[in-house]
């Protein structure tokens, strides 16, 4: 399957619905998630319909975690698709809040 990348879409941490957004032709793929402090729970991972299986929720947690490695945050993935995520891409491991 071809998949696309939106390495371009627009990315921003929309602090007011507390979720980070990749802007897409159909709406927003987005990663819902709570903080408290340096601390970033990812809780949920989603992408529109038209757009699942395209590569947009990979392109939009490598953005994340890109945000969240340049404001040296720490995340607790609690997205099942995020956990999915670190274990094909052991790199960004490193994010990962220690217990």
């Amino acid at each position: 399957m071809y998949r696309m990348r939106y390495t371009d879409s627009p990315f921003t941490d929309n602090k007011d619905l507390c979720r980070f957004e990749l802007q897409m032709e159909d709406g927003f793929a987005f990663i819902d998630y709570s903080r408290e402090g340096q601390l970033v729970s990812l809780n949920h991972t989603e992408v529109p319909e038209t757009l699942e299986g395209r590569g947009v929720a990979e392109t939009l947690v490598k953005k994340t975690f890109r945000y969240v490695e340049d404001n040296e945050l720490k995340i607790v993935p609690l997205c099942s698709y995020i956990g999915v995520f670190l274990q094909r891409h052991p790199e960004w491991q490193k994010l990962v809040a220690k217990p």
